[in-house]
């Protein structure tokens, strides 16, 4: 494909993609907003709702890219090549979340955790592209961090994602309690998320998850929340946190060196 015509449909896909997000609470479509859906199914690994307030900054950062792709930044030491593949899958990306929107808010919560996994793919894909290349401070800026922090988040989000779709089935998690679970859940996600952000010498997924993780310390800690309620939890997400800070430091530390020699 002619790669103005790529440009012209990653901008087309990106507005249509932002549309949809706002419409989906401006509406609400089929009548909830998409909170509402999440609290009809309650569970331990829910963030604050305030968490959520990260999507403006995605959308911002990949804003960003959108107008980069165009050259309007003037470019850098990535192959064009490459440009047009993140493109590509941007493009893929922006059309996955809009129908993510609409699987979440007509409740087929197993077609909505298909969709988050095909956004999570995609969005590895574009990670694999992009990190650990030797490339300019600029294209951090308009190409590396945007997906990096998008990535993140849509890493934490697919566990949510997956949880929820426990939920919707009554799953009794064969017999172990939800605190014990939730835990285990945290541990797994914070390990996954350790050894992508290692692997790729990316402190900015790593803050991603630093972020979310507050987020779930808040909903259980604030009155408004569970009070507190589950203490073996709050103390879990603090001590996850606090690997999380020591990870970014080594990996930022890395990162540095990296950056100059």
């Amino acid at each position: 494909m002619n790669i103005k015509y790529i440009r012209i449909l990653v901008l087309i896909t990106f507005i249509s993609m932002i549309a949809v997000n706002a419409l989906a609470n401006i509406l609400p479509i089929n009548g909830m907003t998409t909170g509402a859906i999440s609290d009809m199914y309650v569970n331990l690994f829910a963030p604050a709702g305030i968490t959520f307030a990260i999507w403006g900054l995605i959308y911002f950062m990949l804003g960003l890219f959108t107008l980069y792709q165009f050259g309007l930044f003037g470019w850098g030491k990535l192959d064009e090549k490459i440009i047009e593949r993140v493109s590509v899958l941007f493009i893929l990306t922006s059309i996955v979340n809009l129908l993510w929107i609409f699987a979440w808010h007509y409740n087929i919560i197993f077609l909505s955790m298909i969709l988050i996994v095909t956004l999570l793919v995609l969005l590895i894909k574009i990670a694999d592209l992009v990190n650990n290349k030797d490339i300019t401070i600029k294209e951090r800026i308009f190409v590396c961090t945007p997906f990096s922090v998008y990535f993140g988040w849509i890493t934490i989000a697919t566990i949510a994602n997956i949880t929820v779709l426990l939920v919707s089935l009554k799953w009794d998690g064969f017999g172990i309690s939800p605190v014990i679970w939730t835990m285990l859940i945290l541990l797994v996600g914070a390990i996954i998320g350790i050894l992508r952000m290692f692997k790729d010498v990316n402190p900015a997924y790593g803050f991603v998850f630093v972020w979310a993780y507050l987020g779930i310390w808040i909903k259980h800690t604030s009155i408004t929340g569970f009070n507190n309620m589950y203490p073996e939890i709050v103390y879990t997400v603090i001590s996850l946190i606090l690997v999380f800070l020591v990870g970014i430091s080594f990996v930022g530390y890395k990162k540095l060196k990296m950056l100059f020699p």
